[in-house]
């Protein structure tokens, strides 16, 4: 038995003969692919993986044909596939599926070919999920256009009922509260913030120069912010009557401003002075702009000539730095803010306009629309008449909510651009896609970035760096910012209630129906959930203390009020 031919001498068209050993080795193989019953993994692994027959021979130099042995190289020694029943019962399927599909195809062949002309197939409806239909821009444009129809009819209603009410002549005493109060009282006190502005930067410095020590100066800045976001409330509780109520709403707004920047210049100071004294590892450090970094610091710590240098602390205490600050549209105090390096003319024209146009907008909706569904909700609410009370709320929703569209738009794009490109303010995000929020939580995250980023770095941050979990600092984030909601609203009508506070503190609930609602019924009906809690939430607040401001102050007329529908 030959078991070794010199490969020249091979007859045309077989195989090269192997060598003596793995012919030998052959010979083992097939022996024990003959009696497969003996066969084993590890004699057999090398055929398994092999996709040719070449240079394979039995004793006798004829070729082996592997597929005539596949049955038992497929199988390991216990008799089972070789990737197990589960890859078999899989390839199984796939082949049921392949041969489905294939029966299915020359079903329809067939059937095309009939001379009935079939034209059905098997499809899903479009509203089936399972269909795969997503373009849905014309039931989109379906629903503006129904809602456009149904607020031109309120507000042809609202025309007939109550006639023109619109008078900017109003709006003008209304803003500049005249007739209301007694001088500008408004004015000095926002004048009088530069005194608690003044004192916060002169104990900054005497901190820096460690001409004040470390607890004193961190008490005396504590007890200035409180002052300053108390003096309003003691203020216009004692001298209510020298206010206008525009007057008060601006001393408001503008001293809880003010208390935050403070606090977060107050802050960030801290941060820089414990890495400046190398009291404490760095937590914090000041930002670069991104064309400083890719043009500033290069190669090492090289430093590009056509750079400007960042400022250090304390070269950031002055009084230009502060009140550039107090007016950048941002409340997170940083040493070096991203900056543009032009004022784009164009650009800022249009955000001006649009801040003109916005609050004539604004004023027409207040004046001809709000005011008159305000007033006439006074008595239902009063004599808790649920059916027409909640019509009154359904009836002041819609221009509600479109005062605070208009709102959003004019303050957090038109205004906040417009004072960011005149400081040259690089940082442009003060709102993100809220609209699209599946939960409560998301929407307060998305909507007024500015605060977001406050209460994240200075509150959030800090309370869980010492020790409590994020539900319970979320939950004293939520608490600060409904004492500040009912700050704004409370003080300036001088009616101490707590339905501002309360609707706050109430979206800790509803943001756990909300996560409910968009993990058991998925996003959409989470989404419909926080635009029904902006639609209806606002109106039942403004009904609210509405009623309770007539009460207090318009008492005594309040027996000859009609109600009209």
């Amino acid at each position: 038995m030959t078991t070794n031919k010199d490969p020249q001498d091979k007859e045309p068209g077989k195989a090269e003969q192997p060598t003596k050993n793995s012919g030998s080795s052959g010979v083992g193989i097939m022996k024990r692919l003959r009696r497969s019953a003996s066969a084993t993994e590890h004699n057999l692994s090398s055929l398994r993986n092999r996709k040719s027959t070449q240079n394979l021979f039995d004793q006798h130099g004829n070729p082996i044909d592997l597929r005539q042995y596949r049955k038992v190289l497929d199988k390991d020694e216990n008799g089972n596939g070789t990737n197990g029943s589960e890859k078999k019962l899989r390839y199984r399927r796939t082949q049921s599926v392949t041969r489905a599909e294939e029966i299915s195809n020359k079903e329809e062949k067939q059937r095309r070919a009939q001379p009935g002309r079939p034209i059905h197939r098997p499809r899903d409806s479009l509203f089936s999920w399972s269909s795969g239909f997503t373009n849905f821009s014309g039931l989109v444009n379906w629903g503006f256009l129904l809602l456009c129809i149904g607020g031109l009819r309120l507000g042809l209603e609202n025309l007939l009922k109550y006639g023109i009410r619109i008078n900017p002549l109003d709006w003008f005493f209304f803003i500049s509260g005249h007739n209301e109060g007694e001088g500008h009282n408004a004015l000095i006190l926002s004048i009088y913030s530069l005194v608690h502005i003044s004192l916060c930067l002169a104990v900054e410095k005497g901190l820096a120069m460690e001409i004040i020590a470390e607890g004193l100066g961190l008490f005396i800045q504590i007890v200035n912010i409180v002052v300053l976001v108390c003096l309003p409330v003691v203020t216009i509780h004692l001298k209510g009557h020298a206010f206008s109520l525009m007057g008060a709403s601006t001393v408001c707004f503008f001293y809880s401003v003010l208390f935050l920047k403070l606090w977060s210049y107050v802050q960030t100071n801290m941060w820089c002075r414990q890495t400046y004294y190398q009291k404490n590892p760095r937590e914090r450090r000041p930002s670069i702009t991104l064309a400083e970094l890719k043009k500033g610091v290069l190669n090492g710590g090289e430093e590009d000539e056509d750079v400007s240098k960042l400022v250090q602390y304390p070269d950031n205490l002055t009084y230009k730095d502060l009140l550039y600050f107090l007016c950048a549209p941002t409340l997170c105090y940083e040493l070096n803010f991203p900056r543009t390096s032009r004022v784009r003319k164009r650009f800022l024209l249009k955000r001006l306009l649009e801040v003109v146009i916005g609050v004539n907008v604004v004023m027409a909706l207040f004046q001809q629309w709000i005011i008159p569904s305000v007033r006439n909700s006074l008595i239902p609410f009063s004599n808790m008449d649920v059916a027409l009370a909640t019509e009154r709320l359904l009836k002041l929703a819609l221009p509600n909510h479109l005062c605070w569209l208009c709102f959003f738009y004019l303050m957090f794009h038109s205004f906040l651009n417009a004072v960011g490109e005149l400081l040259n303010f690089a940082d442009r995000n003060f709102y993100c896609d809220w609209w699209n929020a599946n939960n409560i939580d998301t929407f307060w995250r998305t909507w007024n970035m500015p605060v977001h980023r406050w209460c994240v770095r200075h509150l959030y941050i800090p309370v869980v760096q010492m020790g409590y979990s994020s539900r319970q600092a979320s939950t004293i984030v939520f608490l600060f910012s409904a004492v500040f909601h009912e700050y704004l609203v409370s003080v300036p009508l001088q009616i101490y209630k707590i339905w501002a506070f309360m609707g706050m503190m109430g979206q800790i609930p509803l943001s756990a129906i909300s996560k409910s609602i968009e993990k058991k019924l998925g996003p959409r009906m989470g989404n419909i959930i926080v635009w029904a809690s902006i639609i209806l939430g606002q109106p039942l607040c403004i009904m609210a203390y509405y009623h309770d401001y007539v009460v207090q102050h318009f008492k005594n007329s309040l027996n000859g009020t009609d109600y009209s529908s």
